[in-house]
């Protein structure tokens, strides 16, 4: 019997920063049973011009509700800093190429740009910036600009993608749980730790006792 948490999301979208905390009880609670779980990037936005006032309280709204409804912080001051191009692929990427030199550390970097962008306003769409907080995760610096830079982590970024979109997953953050190749989905956008928990349990009890 294989099993595994599917974690499918992307570090730019404020719900999958609101999951954290519910997302980080649940891997305790599957680990606890020796269930891994596995992150895969949707890639969510693909802008290409810089980010215009009116766009910027557009999505400030978002994350004022995100706030509102999971109490995590955001920078509402210095978020989304001037000539930000909302293109999440690098900061997706650099995910995958984390997944692909250390599968441990994706989880601090995901934390890390996550905290980066939310509450210190950076601009995670830019290498430099990945770098350094690759490097403040834990991966070797120069080790993770060549993989970063390379197509293989650009073919590999686009996979997971491709691997989305064929599943029909529209929104994120989605958890799903598979057992010998079979998906179950547990949740498609949000919802509260006390709604996720028994769902997973019942499916952690199957799972482990098949």
């Amino acid at each position: 019997m294989r099993a595994r948490l599917l974690y499918v999301m992307d570090p730019m979208c404020s719900w999958c920063w609101g999951f954290a905390p519910v997302l980080a009880a649940l891997a305790e609670q599957a680990a606890a049973v020796g269930v891994p779980m596995h992150l895969v990037v949707g890639g969510l936005r693909k802008e290409q011009a810089a980010l215009d006032p009116a766009g910027r309280v557009r999505i400030l709204a978002h994350w004022q509700a995100v706030n509102a409804s999971t109490g995590q912080m955001f920078n509402f001051n210095e978020g989304l800093p001037e000539g930000l191009v909302y293109h999440t692929e690098p900061a997706c990427r650099a995910l995958v190429t984390a997944r692909h030199l250390d599968a441990m550390l994706v989880w601090p970097l995901l934390a890390l740009i996550q905290q980066a962008f939310y509450c210190e306003g950076r601009d995670v769409t830019q290498a430099t910036v990945l770098r350094e907080l690759a490097a403040a995760a834990g991966l070797p610096r120069s080790e993770f600009a060549e993989a970063f830079d390379s197509p293989q982590m650009q073919a590999a970024t686009q996979a997971d993608f491709t691997w989305v979109q064929d599943l029909g997953i529209a929104g994120f953050p989605t958890l799903l749980a598979e057992r010998d190749g079979q998906l179950a989905l547990l949740t498609n956008g949000y919802q509260p730790l006390e709604q996720l928990q028994p769902l997973l349990a019942r499916w952690l009890e199957r799972a482990t006792h098949a």
